[in-house]
Formats: structure tokens, C-alpha cells, sequence
């Protein structure tokens, strides 16, 4: 379902796709790719929903463009929209979000991030910048811009790579690693043989076996970090 978000200073609002457990439990924001609340986000939230998560994905655009849908196709623009948003306000909404999602009346409280592509690189911008329960960050693009905030980790983070990942190649999955070296809280994952994208299924460089796999660590630490340190 389509709901309204107000944003942290209560001026404006923006919106959210929500999926539903069947019962009360813990929250997770899912952010979006540079192609917005599409098809495949939407599938995202509802496959965590049916893992007994009270799921929302915002629109990360709307100051921009409201309700913007791309397929994987139209790259070009997907950039393009991605260009005219700053990500700390980016940051800012999903922060709102968070909020939302802790008041929300089938939320326990607890709310972690979850993000894709942008959205893994948002992920960590707002663990670093905001106070989420947990985060996890699918082949963040970015994430590195954002080391100067390192230091700011509010919470548990985990981080899933691609190896043949041109946009977080080796050498700046070293320096990630290299800025939270000697922190528990942070979890590395990186997948040989897959590229870019690995987790986006129908997408052009599916792999099932990894993205099941990645998906499984990452359901395992939301509830661990969420549910088993209430």
C-alpha cells in the first residue's frame, strides 16, 4: 500500500510503499536503487514482509520528481534523476522514515535500513549520520565519498560486495574495510565470480545462489540485531 511520510522538519511529505506481516514485529526501510520504488524494490518489501518485517521503501526522488518508476534499461535517466539529489537530505528522509516506521502501529519499535546500489551507499550515510538500529548495505556505490563519516557509526553494519563490481572495485572495498578495521560491528561479505547488481533478480547479472545466500546472511543479522536485542 502507497503511504504519506512527513519529513523530519514536519514542512512537507513525501511517499512510501508499505508491506504488511501478519503480525506485529520489527520494521526495516528499504532503500531504492537509482531506478526508485519500481517493480523490484516493491518485490524487495514484500519478500521481507513475508519474513515477518514491517517494510517501507520511500520515495527517495520526490524533491526532485515524485513517483518515478525506471526500468533497468533506462540507465541514462535513472543517472540523471540520482544527479539531482543531495544525498544527506536523501539521508535526512530516510531518517524521517525511520521515525515513521518506529510509530507505526504493527512496529515494536526497532528499525533497521536496508539499501541497493544508491540505496547501499544510503544505507551506510545514514548509519553513520542517523541512529537506525541496524543497516545493511547491498554493493553500495559511494560509500567511500562518505569515509570522513566513519567515526559516526551509530549501529551495527553490514556490507555485501561484488567482486567484478566496476563501481566498488578491490581496491575501494580495501579502503571500507581499512576505515572500520578493528570494529565489531561491522560485517564484511564479498561474492566471487559476481558483478554488479547480483542480488536485482530478473536483472541482467542475477546470480541466485549468491543473492540467496546474501539474503540469508542479512536476514539472520536483522534478527539478530533487531529482534534478539530487545
Amino acid at each position: 500500500m502507497n503511504v504519506r511520510i512527513p519529513t523530519l522538519d514536519g514542512k512537507s511529505e513525501f511517499s512510501g510503499y508499505l508491506a504488511l506481516p501478519k503480525r506485529p514485529t520489527v520494521g526495516l526501510v528499504v532503500l531504492q536503487e537509482i531506478f526508485g520504488v519500481n517493480a523490484n524494490i516493491r518485490s524487495v518489501c514484500d519478500f521481507f514482509a513475508s519474513r515477518q518485517f514491517v517494510v517501507l521503501a520511500p520515495d527517495l526522488y520526490w524533491r526532485a520528481e515524485p513517483n518515478v518508476e525506471l526500468a533497468e534499461t533506462d540507465v541514462e535517466r535513472a543517472r540523471a534523476m540520482r544527479g539531482k539529489i543531495d544525498d544527506n537530505l536523501a539521508s535526512d528522509d530516510i531518517a524521517a522514515s525511520v521515525e515513521w516506521l518506529r510509530k507505526h502501529e504493527m512496529c515494536t519499535g526497532r528499525v533497521g535500513v536496508a539499501g541497493y546500489c544508491w540505496g547501499g551507499m544510503l544505507a551506510y550515510l545514514t548509519a553513520v549520520r542517523h541512529k537506525p538500529d541496524a543497516a545493511v548495505g547491498y554493493y553500495g556505490v559511494g560509500i567511500e565519498q562518505k569515509l570522513g563519516l566513519a567515526k559516526g557509526l551509530a549501529c551495527p553494519l553490514m556490507l555485501h560486495f561484488a567482486e567484478l563490481d566496476k563501481y566498488a572495485p578491490p581496491a575501494v572495498i580495501a579502503q571500507i574495510r581499512e576505515a572500520h578495521k578493528g570494529d565489531p560491528r561491522v560485517i564484511f561479505y564479498e561474492y566471487p565470480g559476481c558483478d554488479h547488481a547480483f542480488a536485482r533478480k530478473n536483472g541482467h547479472n542475477y546470480q541466485p545462489y549468491h543473492a540467496d545466500q546474501a539474503d540469508m546472511r542479512t536476514l539472520s543479522f536483522l534478527v539478530e540485531k533487531l529482534i534478539g536485542q530487545r
